[in-house]
């Protein structure tokens, strides 16, 4: 009698601003077709997993974390029972580094909430699938520069920052790059699979950094060739746009009046009705 296979799941926490929403708008356009290769999901299909993970990141207690655990086992064990499985979901790793959380201080690196919620995912995995489950995380990465650039542009615009570059990269000169953070989660799970993959290494493929997910699930070249790229997703503002949302941020302290102001700014760039 053959014995079968260990099911495989992947899960991919981020980072933040290291191409998931490409990853993620990748794997939900294309669904259907990779639905013979795995069974994919994100805060799409599970907004009360990502809710449940945001809460526990923001405020980082213990009862938080049993909380998050209670609704992922509920997620998982709604899972197919005899299909790989992907999940993709940024809050898995913590907050955007800027985030302010519980007391009132900076979110400065992953470790601290990622570990936890790392070792969750890992104990419901093996309780709902089984010991033998093949559990792979990946962590997709971005040269530290850039990735703090970009992350200040979103920080920019989804909330009240006042930080210009130059100050915000000073910040966190300290800050382990992604890489060094990725290595010191992956000492934390010792019984699993850790992969990185550098957002830089993506820049030419036609599935974009989603290529690296297809590569761990086995998706043959053949079915790749017959999946449509997608638009990259979340791409930052020029500069000009940067600096009106770092304006409108020092300037107005409303916040219903600071998102309609930023709101307007967005749309109108969008529709090419300002020049930046």
């Amino acid at each position: 009698m053959t014995k079968p296979t260990p099911r495989r799941v992947l899960v991919h926490p981020g980072f933040h601003k290291t191409g998931t929403s490409s990853l993620q708008g990748f794997l939900v356009q294309h669904r259907d077709p990779l639905a013979g290769y795995f069974y994919g999901f994100g805060r799409d299909k599970a907004p009360e997993l990502d809710l449940a993970a945001t809460q526990y990141c923001q405020r980082p207690f213990r009862w938080r974390l049993w909380a998050f655990q209670r609704v992922l086992r509920k997620t998982l064990a709604a899972c197919p029972a005899d299909r790989d499985i992907v999940i993709s979901m940024e809050s898995l790793s913590g907050l955007m580094p800027g985030h302010r959380i519980f007391g009132g201080s900076e979110a400065r690196d992953y470790a601290k909430t990622a570990i936890p919620m790392g070792k969750a995912i890992v104990q419901e995995i093996r309780a709902i699938f089984g010991s033998q489950t093949e559990i792979i995380f990946l962590y997709t990465t971005r040269e530290k520069s850039d990735w703090l650039r970009s992350v200040h542009g979103h920080l920019l615009r989804s909330i009240r920052f006042t930080d210009d570059l130059e100050t915000f990269r000073d910040r966190f000169e300290t800050m382990p790059d992604l890489n060094a953070q990725a290595d010191q989660i992956a000492l934390a799970l010792p019984d699993v699979r850790v992969e990185r993959a550098a957002l830089e290494d993506y820049t030419l493929a036609r599935t974009g950094p989603a290529r690296a997910v297809l590569d761990l699930m086995g998706v043959p070249k053949t079915v790749r060739k017959s999946l449509a790229p997608t638009p990259r997703a979340n791409v930052g503002q020029p500069g000009d746009l940067r600096d009106s949302f770092l304006r409108l941020n020092r300037d107005i302290s409303n916040k219903a009046e600071l998102r309609t102001r930023k709101e307007s700014l967005l749309a109108a760039h969008a529709k090419g009705l300002i020049d930046v």
